[in-house]
């Protein structure tokens, strides 16, 4: 009895609306047409290329897409009219090297409704940390004597903003699922804690962090002393310092969450920034040569400290 064979089913098509990165596109589409026989040489060939690799090295980032040679690929990639589009905006998205220009490419990525579906949780994020006051309006929830009215909602805020903008927070809070009404009628957070991750990269989560560094410098300008609490160090130190240094920051950043996730009757929203970055090219080490003894001088620190707080 002869077996019985069933016709295989061809797999769904790379959808490049899933995708934030050309190259993770590119990567899939060929990791999919491999497996049917497509090679480098083939893609090439569609693509009407002189050199049968270059399809690899654009995957692994030692070659860049013009324009034109988008097209060209979109085209080897068989895309429809849409899709191009799309595929082209996101070459010119990951090219561009200012982020008023990704924004830019970013809100015309986002029109299309395929991304739209593709990418629900990119969308969601980027709408909580469109405005600095979003998420301190989803804290402020918690707060005793919280009123759920916009006017009461942007005169508490600092700086205040407007009434239209409060609705617009409560909107997007609650369309999101982080703000919901309880069976009293009450408006609540959904959860505890909204976190992107201790290294998120996103280019509207970079959005949301320069505003709230420049939140602080509105606070530095126009809040008393006794109201902020602004340090800075200038530090130097090892790689394996600067990794226990990192570790550090991120353990003190669970804790002080633990501790105000356990206030029983929080009154105020504030805004706490941990940003750790190079001052300067890391320097390597001279080979080991006999060094003339140091001249003895009396320990001191050598740390730069500035601290703004009750005193400036």
């Amino acid at each position: 009895m002869a077996a019985s064979t069933r016709p295989r089913r061809s797999r769904a098509p790379v959808d490049v609306f899933r995708y934030r990165d050309y190259r993770e596109f590119l990567a899939a589409f060929y990791a999919q047409g491999k497996a049917a026989g497509l090679s480098y040489r083939g893609f090439a060939r569609s693509a009407g290329l002189a050199a049968p690799n270059y399809l690899k090295l654009v995957i692994e980032g030692k070659r860049n897409l013009s324009e034109q040679m988008a097209e060209r690929f979109a085209g080897a990639c068989r895309l429809n009219e849409e899709s191009t589009q799309y595929f082209k905006l996101l070459v010119a998205f990951s090219h561009a090297a200012e982020d008023a220009e990704r924004n830019a490419l970013h809100e015309q990525l986002s029109r299309f409704a395929r991304f739209r579906s593709a990418q629900p949780l990119e969308l969601a994020q980027k709408d909580y940390h469109s405005s600095w006051y979003i998420p301190a309006i989803r804290e402020l929830v918690t707060c005793t004597g919280f009123v759920a009215e916009p006017a009461w909602i942007a005169a508490q805020l600092e700086p205040n903003i407007s009434e239209r903008d409060a609705a617009h927070a409560l909107d997007v809070l609650q369309r999101l699922g982080l703000l919901e009404l309880n069976a009293s009628g009450k408006l609540v957070q959904t959860a505890r804690a909204v976190t992107t991750g201790q290294q998120a990269t996103g280019l509207h989560i970079r959005n949301y962090h320069a505003e709230l560094m420049q939140r602080a410098v509105h606070a530095m300008h126009h809040l008393s002393p006794e109201e902020r609490y602004i340090s800075a160090l200038t530090l130097s130190a090892s790689v394996a310092t600067l990794e226990e240094v990192r570790r550090r920051v991120l353990a003190f950043r669970q804790e002080l969450i633990a501790l105000c996730d356990a206030d029983p009757q929080p009154a105020r929203v504030v805004q706490l920034n941990l940003q750790l970055f190079p001052l300067s090219r890391a320097i390597v080490a001279p080979s080991a040569a006999p060094q003339p003894e140091p001249t003895p001088v009396r320990a001191r620190s050598r740390r730069t400290s500035c601290v703004t707080s009750k005193k400036d």
